[in-house]
């Protein structure tokens, strides 16, 4: 078996995998959302101090494993440097005290196999990454060769739905209110840009939305006096220019790559609306989507474990003091995962 942990922005989790079977045995996860939200985002050190007490109290569950573990798996890269060491620093004493080697995992690998969960891995695979710290096309061509078709050039998909949601006073995590909204509203109403719509670069850009969201607020008074059908509304017409964006760039995408298998991941791979606009894009170039269970959608240790199951069978495990909290750079078009 082996163990799994989390925490790379405000989730702590824990989970148990068995190797031979890829059986998730045992998975939990504290949300800190309800600390965060009256910040309208995370606040680093808040949530390493959460997770000082979360993941102890999440362990607990995993205690009657502990002598048949082969090793440790830990999300040490991207993510807050703070709330990275407190799972980093936990694996490192499980595994020293058990006498096993840990497995560093790179954060947006383990949402690309938060599609294997108990399953077996799919190759190769173009996959759409959104989440609220990266909006990216990746091919993978196999566990070893995974390569950055197509980054954001500023704001990330989820950080933008939790920036304009802050704008409207909607509250945190913001993806989920605005999805919510945007049915009882009218997409058409507000007319926004859809970013790099006749630039040719294939790169993901949305801080420009962003910007023509707020100045749509301020001209209806601001959070405090912009209506409900107006929240609807402007939610809906910013859904409808992100869809739009991240389509437009795909097409390019799928024009050119015969891979044949596709998968949305990522937090913001929640979003029913994106799926379903992806559902059609695939049908269109004849591909096979893939999405995760919406359970797996956001961070959480089960994905973690199982990319740790590929990794171990590629004997991608180490001493565990020989792992650190990396700090990854920012990544650009043709960057190896």
């Amino acid at each position: 078996m082996i163990l799994s942990i989390e925490s790379s922005c405000d989730d702590s989790s824990i989970a148990v995998t068995e190797i031979a079977t890829k059986k998730l045995l045992y998975h939990r996860k504290i949300s800190q959302e309800a600390e965060h939200s009256v910040y309208g985002g995370v606040v680093p050190e808040l949530a390493s101090r959460l997770h000082a007490v979360g993941l102890p109290e999440v362990l607990k569950g995993a205690l009657p494993y502990i002598d048949r573990l082969k090793a440790v798996a830990v999300t040490n890269q991207p993510g807050l440097s703070v709330t990275l060491n407190e799972g980093v620093m936990m694996a490192k004493t499980i595994a020293s005290l058990q006498k096993i080697p840990l497995i560093p995992v790179h954060h947006l690998k383990g949402h690309i196999y938060s599609l294997f969960i108990e399953k077996e891995t799919i190759s190769p695979l173009l996959v759409l990454l959104i989440s609220g710290g990266h909006t990216q096309m990746i091919r993978v061509s196999d566990f070893e060769h995974m390569e950055i078709l197509a980054t954001s050039m500023d704001d990330s998909v989820g950080e933008s739905f939790d920036k304009v949601a802050k704008m409207m006073g909607l509250g945190y995590p913001g993806g989920p209110l605005i999805e919510a909204l945007a049915t009882q509203g009218d997409e058409q109403h507000f007319d926004l840009p859809v970013p790099l719509r006749n630039s040719p670069l294939l790169a993901f850009s949305l801080s420009g939305l962003k910007n023509a969201v707020r100045l749509k607020v301020e001209a209806c008074g601001g959070a405090q006096n912009i209506s409900m059908q107006e929240k609807a509304d402007l939610s809906a017409s910013f859904q409808k220019a992100i869809k739009l964006h991240l389509l437009q760039k795909s097409k390019k995408i799928f024009a050119k790559e015969p891979i044949k298998d596709f998968a949305i991941v990522g937090g913001a791979s929640a979003n029913l609306y994106l799926r379903a606009a992806y559902e059609n894009l695939c049908q269109e170039f004849g591909k096979t989507m893939h999405t995760a269970p919406l359970e797996y959608c956001s961070d959480n240790a089960a994905m973690i474990g199982r990319y740790a199951i590929d990794a171990f069978a590629y004997h991608q495990y180490f001493d565990p003091h020989s792992i650190h909290v990396e700090h990854t750079k920012k990544q650009q078009n043709g960057t190896l995962l």
